[in-house]
C-alpha cells in the first residue's frame, strides 16, 4: 500500500493506495502525481450521496464547459480485482467512459456504491 495526502481548498484528503491489487493504475496514479498533472484542477463533478470526480486537465478553469472531458492523452485498460469493493465512503477509484477508457480522471466515494464494483478500479 502506498499512502498519499490530497491538499485540497477544503482541507487534506488522506490516500490508500492498494498497489498489489491495481498494480498498472496506481502506476499511472501515482506517474500522474509525480509530474504535478492534478497541481491547480478542480472537482469538477460533484453529486451528493454519490462521489466527488476531479482529474480533467480542463477543470484548471472552473468556468471551463469541457471539465470533465479530458485526459492525460493516454488510456489504461482495466484493472479490477475481486478485493477492491466500492463498500463504504472515502474510497478512491479511477473513473472511465467504458471498457479501457481510464486515465486521470478519479473520483471518491461518499456512500457505499456496489453497483461500481468490476467496473472502476
Amino acid at each position: 500500500m502506498t499512502a498519499l495526502k490530497m491538499c485540497t481548498s477544503a482541507g487534506d484528503i488522506s490516500l490508500k493506495l492498494y498497489v498489489n491489487r491495481a498494480p498498472q493504475t496506481t502506476a499511472n496514479f501515482l506517474k500522474l502525481v509525480d509530474k504535478g498533472f492534478y497541481n491547480g484542477l478542480h472537482f469538477h463533478r460533484v453529486i451528493r450521496d454519490f462521489m466527488l470526480q476531479a482529474g480533467c486537465p480542463h477543470s484548471k478553469d472552473p468556468r471551463s464547459r469541457r471539465a470533465g472531458t479530458g485526459g492525460p492523452g493516454w488510456q489504461i485498460k482495466d484493472e479490477f480485482n475481486t478485493t477492491l469493493k466500492h463498500d463504504r465512503p472515502g474510497l478512491l477509484s479511477m473513473a472511465n467512459a467504458g471498457p479501457n477508457t481510464g486515465g486521470s480522471q478519479f473520483f471518491l466515494t461518499t456512500v457505499a456504491t456496489p453497483w461500481l464494483d468490476g467496473k472502476h478500479a
